[in-house]
């Protein structure tokens, strides 16, 4: 069974790997779909996600810091055993696949705010 640690740690690489896209490909997203004075609104009306985007080598970091330890923790808990009692085995089962699922959506996330935040511009240059 997953620990509270574990789980906090599933919960905190997700919520770091949705923040790069806060900072990065949020903001390249609505301008590129001709959004800037939806994106200017959002700003101005939660003015914090300023703080992402000029912090952004810290937010990737620590994403990136997380999800190693989150996938360190997968890689070690898959071969951990289950319960015997056929329900708990089946709850076991599915839970690490979604643990799996939530790690891939977690990377999915950091790599496409990774994308928008740093090799973008060099693409378009």
């Amino acid at each position: 069974m997953e620990s509270w640690k574990e789980k906090l740690l599933a919960g905190a690489s997700l919520l770091t790997s949705a923040s790069t896209l806060v900072c990065c490909a949020m903001p390249a997203l609505f301008v590129t779909l001709g959004a800037g004075a939806t994106l200017a609104g959002l700003v101005t009306a939660v003015p914090q996600l300023v703080w992402f985007t000029e912090q952004k080598r810290w937010v990737f970091a620590i994403a990136a810091l997380l999800l190693a330890a989150g996938g360190w923790m997968q890689w070690k808990a898959r071969l951990a055993p289950c319960p015997v009692e056929p329900g708990a085995a089946r709850a076991c089962r599915r839970l690490r696949r979604l643990g799996l699922v939530i790690y891939a959506i977690s990377l999915g996330l950091y790599a496409t705010g990774f994308f928008f935040a740093f090799v973008a511009r060099y693409l378009m240059q």
